[in-house]
Order: structure tokens, then sequence, then C-alpha cells
């Protein structure tokens, strides 16, 4: 376990996240008994109650893991950037399309009374509100290996929705408040965040992919602005408008006005519109590809997917 945890290069990022700062035991060791726990799937007292003597206390172990001074997600950021340049891109061929995911689940707390900004969050799976948080991860993946980047819990930007506040013993310099600030933000913004952060670590990425949810032409506009592209699904929304030939359109009427292919072809057509304007004033283009869906008919591949968008 040791020799992984050194070639994956766990320990040269601890002092960038303040890991450093606690003098009391080794940094390291504590990681490297973290990652035995997560890899073994136990927890610290299941492990306490073996043979073997850990030099943690359990108030230690629970204190570090809680504690809001140090930036876990900028850790994770940094690990996950250097597996991915050192280890994974020298042994993946240049042809491989690499993505950046971007994904919006529930994370249900339905027992919980008193966590802090706790809140009814709408899950779109089953279409209800419940009591949680809004787990919004951002992943790295090649086709045959995920890495996760970024994450945060989110809870709901109103007030009326959390049913707890941010703690009042917190220290307003920590990371750990600025992370509670950011929890009531809107997901798309912080999506955008996430994204560049990303970026300026140079991870390696071709399209960004994420859901209909977050479809919406100012978003695509500030992808499109560091230089990446998106492959997503849209859903019909009756007040955002595409500009074609001159027109104004939803997508039900853009869908309405374009001539189908017939048969059982899997696309059933495909057009340019306009977005919206960048920055500098341009107008920013994205390609709408319908698609057939059926159980029985296999949808196209991201490769081929990506080949029809540059066309």
């Amino acid at each position: 376990m040791i020799n992984f945890l050194k070639i994956i290069r766990l320990a040269p990022f601890l002092n960038n996240v303040f890991f450093l700062k606690r003098t009391d035991f080794h940094v390291f060791q504590f990681l490297s008994l973290y990652f035995c726990l997560c890899l073994q799937v136990k927890t610290y007292i299941a492990h306490s109650n073996q043979t073997v003597i850990w030099i943690f206390q359990k108030i230690r172990f629970i204190g570090f893991l809680n504690s809001s001074r140090f930036n876990w997600r900028k850790y994770l950021l940094l690990l996950s950037s250097s597996i991915i340049k050192n280890s994974l891109t020298p042994l993946t061929s240049d042809k491989r399309v690499k993505v950046p995911i971007v994904d919006d689940s529930m994370y249900s707390r339905s027992r919980s009374k008193s966590v802090e900004l706790l809140a009814k969050v709408f899950d779109h799976v089953q279409r209800k509100y419940l009591k949680g948080f809004r787990l919004l991860t951002l992943g790295w993946s090649d086709g045959n290996t995920f890495l996760p980047v970024a994450f945060s819990l989110l809870s709901s930007e109103k007030e009326e929705n959390r049913l707890c506040s941010i703690s009042s013993s917190v220290d307003k310099r920590t990371h750990g408040y600025k992370l509670r600030k950011e929890a009531i933000r809107k997901s798309p913004s912080f999506m955008i965040d996430m994204i560049s952060q990303a970026v300026q670590q140079r991870i390696p990425a071709s399209y960004v992919l994420f859901d209909s949810w977050f479809t919406y032409p100012q978003i695509l506009i500030k992808i499109v602005q560091l230089k990446l592209h998106t492959i997503s699904m849209v859903k019909s929304m009756y007040r955002v408008y595409y500009n074609y030939n001159g027109k104004k359109l939803n997508l039900n009427d853009l869908y309405a006005s374009l001539k189908k292919k017939r048969g059982k072809a899997k696309i059933l057509s495909s057009v340019i519109v306009g977005i919206g304007s960048d920055e500098n004033g341009r107008e920013v283009k994205a390609k709408i590809v319908s698609l057939l869906y059926q159980r029985k008919i296999s949808l196209l591949t991201l490769r081929k997917l990506s080949k029809l968008l540059i066309e």
C-alpha cells in the first residue's frame, strides 16, 4: 500500500492544502490509514478492534476529517490531475477522446434534522422534494478509466427551502466557511468554476459531457470561452430560443421546421444554430442533432457523435 501511495504521489501536495500545519502526528501516515479504510470498505472502529495497534486515537481521526481548515477539494484536484497527466496520459493514444463529465445527483438525508444547510431538494428521478443535498461531481474519463476531479455538496439557493443555517461556531476565515457559502450558490455557475479549475490544471479534455439540466445557452457560451466544446442532451424549454435563418425559435418550433430523414435512420436531422454572443460580440454556434431513440436501437458512440458535430 505504501508503494502504491508513493507511485500516485500522495505526499507532494500536502503543503499546498495546509495539511502540514498539523504537527501532532505525521499527515502521510494518517492518509495511508484513510486510504486503507476506503479500499477495504471498513470504518475506523472496525479496524481498531483488530489486533493491529494504530497510532491514531479516535478523537484525532474524526477531528482531522471534520476540520474546516483543510482544503480537501483542492487536494483531490491536484492529486487527480497529477495521476491523469503523469500516469494515464502517457499510456493513452492521442486519438482517444478525453472528456470531463459533470453529474448532479441526489444525496438524501431523510432522517436528519439538524445538519448544517440541510434543505428540501427536488429529486428529478422520484419527481418530488426530499431532505438532503445535491452532490455535484466533476469527473474525467478516457473511455476506460474514470477519476473524480472535483465535488461539492450543494444546498438550496432559496432560503425558504433551507431547513438549517450555517453554524455560528465556524470561523469565517477558514476554508470550511467558504465551502458553506458556495453550497448556497446555483449549480450551473458553480459548475463553470469547477471546469475552469480543471482547465487551469491543464487536464487533457476534448468535450465536456453533462445532462440536459445544464444545457443553457449561457452555460455553453462560458464553456466555449474556456476553449472547450460540449456534448449534451437538450430539453425542450419554451423560453430558450435559438437563431435559425434569422428567426428565434424554441426547440419544438425548430424541430418542426426541419426536414427529417425517412425510414429507421438513427439521425433524423441536424442543424447549426446560434445560441448567443460571446464577450467579443461574436455569435456562438451550436449543432443540434435529433436522434431516433428506441430501446432496440443503440445510440451513437461518443467518437461517432463527436465526428458528426465537427462536420
